[in-house]
């Protein structure tokens, strides 16, 4: 199934990091956001790459061009250099097509411009290439079929530090709850969409906005809500955040280091045929996700605090 990334945005609110980097190429340890989202894909069997490029799209192109798998893998030295004998590959059986959308395109925009590499894809998955996620996602894709929808997205729980306020029209406080706490899911980015889309976007409008509408309207968009870890790197605080549990080595999005991850956040059962049903499941999938001590409750409170995570719905930053 072929993956297209949307990486073609200015990342404005990473600027104060750096203003010559587009942020899919910001590094995450050894390698930058880009390849940890496509290294978690390919974890899954998903090696075949769109990249739907814009600012600085030559920094992506030369990143790849000019790559150096001895950077992440262990190798060995002989020969006083002039031999070197990797240990393990990256991405040796990785396909990725690079095409450059437009420097101000949204993502609607650059979802129809690599339409053409999608011509025999039925259905096919997508990401903002901006979040990172230990989720079982075979899951979702098994979940979009099951719901019979255009198309579906992972939600997460919100982990801002503020609180939502219901008030009366008199300006009387009614209810006060923390956003973590309360019955908010956010879009993720990660999407799994059939073809059918393509039908119900027109010219110039961002993916869920209108489009999206439509399918609502026509009950064909599906969400499935993860309680587990979700980190996103939007703001340069969130950056640091990543760096600090990569060196910690807390990383739990690098699933392909984490075999037995998989098998703790498999859904066990089926999905029911009703609301009541899936909502049992999400209940089980929690307690699972738990269990692999991966879970939002499970963070120390340092990392609670620390691990922000920015509600996606418009990303046209991206």
């Amino acid at each position: 199934m072929k993956v297209v990334l949307f990486c073609g945005g200015f990342g404005m609110r990473l600027r104060e990091y750096s203003e010559a980097i587009p942020k899919p190429m910001v590094n995450i340890g050894y390698r930058p956001i880009l390849w940890h989202v496509m290294k978690y894909y390919a974890h899954f069997g998903h090696k075949d790459f769109i990249l739907c490029l814009g600012w600085q799209a030559d920094t992506v192109k030369r990143y790849f061009l000019n790559y150096d798998e001895c950077i992440s893998n262990d190798f060995v030295l002989s020969a006083g250099g002039d031999s070197v004998e990797l240990l393990n590959r990256d991405i040796q059986d990785w396909n990725i097509t690079f095409v450059d959308t437009g420097t101000s395109a949204n993502i609607g925009e650059r979802l129809q411009a690599v339409e053409e590499h999608l011509q025999d894809e039925e259905t096919f998955l997508a990401n903002y290439t901006d979040g990172l996620t230990d989720f079982y996602l075979p899951d979702l894709i098994d979940f979009h079929h099951h719901k019979q929808a255009v198309a579906s997205f992972l939600t997460v729980k919100p982990m801002h530090s503020f609180h939502t306020v219901r008030a009366d029209t008199d300006g009387n406080v009614r209810r006060l709850e923390d956003v973590g706490q309360a019955d908010i899911w956010i879009n993720a980015g990660f999407f799994v969409l059939n073809r059918q889309i393509f039908a119900e976007m027109r010219a110039g409008e961002e993916l869920v906005g209108p489009p999206f509408q439509r399918l609502i309207e026509k009950e064909s968009l599906c969400a499935l809500n993860y309680p587990g870890f979700f980190a996103c790197m939007d703001t340069f605080k969130e950056k640091q955040c990543l760096d600090d549990m990569y060196s910690r080595g807390e990383t739990p999005w690098e699933v392909w280091k984490h075999p037995m991850q998989d098998h703790h956040l498999h859904r066990l059962v089926e999905f029911g045929d009703d609301e009541q049903d899936d909502s049992r499941i999400v209940e089980e999938l929690q307690c699972l996700s738990e269990e692999a001590g991966f879970a939002a409750g499970r963070i120390d409170n340092k990392t609670h605090q620390q691990t922000k995570v920015a509600a996606l719905g418009d990303q046209s930053d991206s």
